[in-house]
């Protein structure tokens, strides 16, 4: 494999073009001209995809993202990465699905951090950053301890501001955050229920700086939030504006995280809130002049999480018509809200049905911003920026692959209509590949697969093929 500098000194010195790279979007002449766009790609974190008022959610507030939808395009077929936070991440960051990439499962290291990203990785930040894009990560990082080879320094970000570990971001009021490499104490916290420092309102100001800072040149910011994952926390200001709209049953802490006295009123408060940074984000964006040199992503790491830490998953049905949740390969796990937005260049209004996924993300940024060389060859990932440009055709991916080596053991593949399904694989290495017609059953509640055998037979091959095993990550049932 081509190391990282391997990689990034060849395409600084010959200047690869995107059909000795293999890929087949935009070339690089047609890269948009002048100013290379400013890239704000929003994350949420366990953000269901019906939670959003654009996406058909009815009990909570979200009138910035539902502008920023309605300013640009909406994806109802945009997948994740994983079913879980940094296997999901990975992917958005190296273009490589869960058979190839290095992150397959969430793994702490303590005592602070998960499993890094091994250094020869190549990253959307590096590659960004060799285009002279100033680059910031603003939220949860969960791809490698401080210090590590996954360092977000280390990786191609100037700046990183939040939680180094997905475990430490349990708690919204923690006693800490880091800056780069050096611990930020948060006075007035002391890791418990409530505090005075709330942590998402620090990355937002963080983001907001770092826009101010770099308005002059080319930047790339990915605000990775930190909400709505629990613990269920925010501030009374935000809680006030749902306390009392519904019947409320107290969490006592029981099925892990903090206690909370409003749950519901909490979760959707959190919601509310984030969609009040965005809002401010975009409106600083506006202020600067910068809107239509700025392309906006706003998408989230998997799908709504189960009945766990106070969440009322029957409540709020976080998932829609889709099945499961967090933590699974049926559509409840990993479809997920996916809006573009970039005045001038994206129409404003419209939906597109085109399957994508988050290894997607890392050529389709490379390919808008103008710098389709730079898209690495042989990754999983294609450019979606065709479509939502409408300029060109885009490609479309044969098939989309996905595995998961935990909560049970899992395989996905969606091959056009068709999506297949393999669970319990770790009790079970021969488990059947369930079968769905997504265009007539997206709750994925009638297996099909008796009656489509020529369909199982090729998901089943490109179960078999279209993965590599991992040391770091080990699947006995697939790796065998």
């Amino acid at each position: 494999m081509t190391t990282r500098r391997e990689f990034l000194a060849k395409i600084g010195r010959t200047g690869l073009g995107a059909t000795a790279l293999g890929w087949s979007g935009l070339r690089a002449g047609e890269a948009p001209r002048g100013r290379k766009p400013n890239v704000i790609l929003f994350v949420g974190d366990d953000l269901g995809y019906s939670q959003l008022g654009c996406y058909g959610e009815k009990k909570i507030r979200t009138p910035n993202i539902d502008r920023l939808a309605a300013s640009g395009v909406r994806f109802t077929q945009a997948y994740s990465g994983s079913p879980v936070c940094a296997p999901s991440r990975c992917v958005l960051m190296t273009g490589y699905h869960t058979g190839h990439s290095h992150v397959r499962d969430n793994r702490e290291i303590k005592p602070e951090g998960q499993a890094p990203i091994p250094a020869g990785t190549v990253t959307l930040a590096e590659l960004l950053k060799a285009e002279g894009y100033a680059t910031a990560v603003v939220g949860k990082w969960g791809l490698g301890f401080p210090g590590s080879e996954g360092d977000p320094n280390k990786r191609g970000f100037d700046v990183f501001f939040g939680y180094n570990c997905q475990r430490h971001a349990h708690n919204h009021y923690p006693t800490y955050l880091r800056r780069n490499g050096e611990k930020i104490a948060l006075e007035g916290n002391d890791g418990g229920v409530t505090g005075k420092l709330y942590a998402p309102d620090l990355c937002e100001r963080e983001a907001l700086g770092f826009i101010r800072e770099n308005r002059a040149k080319p930047f790339f910011l990915f605000y990775a939030t930190t909400i709505p994952h629990l613990a269920l926390q925010v501030p009374e200001d935000s809680l006030a504006e749902y306390r009392g709209m519904w019947p409320e049953a107290p969490y006592d802490g029981k099925k892990g995280y903090l206690p909370n006295a409003f749950p519901r009123a909490t979760y959707a408060a959190m919601i509310t809130r984030l969609d009040r940074s965005v809002g401010r984000i975009l409106a600083l964006i506006g202020e600067l002049g910068l809107e239509e040199d700025t392309l906006v992503i706003f998408s989230s790491d998997n799908g709504a999480t189960y009945d766990v830490g106070g969440y009322d998953m029957d409540f709020f049905r976080g998932n829609g018509p889709f099945r499961m949740h967090k933590g699974y390969v049926y559509e409840g796990g990993i479809r997920v809200p996916l809006i573009v937005r970039w005045p001038g260049k994206v129409r404003a209004g419209w939906t597109s049905d085109y399957v994508c996924a988050f290894q997607d993300m890392l050529p389709t940024i490379l390919d808008a911003a103008g710098a389709p060389a730079r898209i690495p060859p042989k990754i999983d990932g294609l450019s979606f920026a065709p479509v939502f440009l409408e300029k060109g055709k885009a490609s479309r991916h044969e098939f989309l692959y996905m595995e998961f080596p935990a909560y049970g053991g899992q395989q996905m593949v969606r091959l056009g209509q068709w999506k297949g399904v393999r669970r319990n694989l770790l009790k079970n290495p021969e488990a059947p590949v369930e079968l769905y017609d997504l265009e007539t059953d997206v709750g994925e509640t009638k297996d099909a697969a008796a009656a489509h055998p020529e369909v199982v037979a090729r998901i089943r091959e490109i179960m078999r093929t279209e993965r590599r095993p991992s040391k770091e990550f080990p699947f006995p049932a697939l790796d065998r």
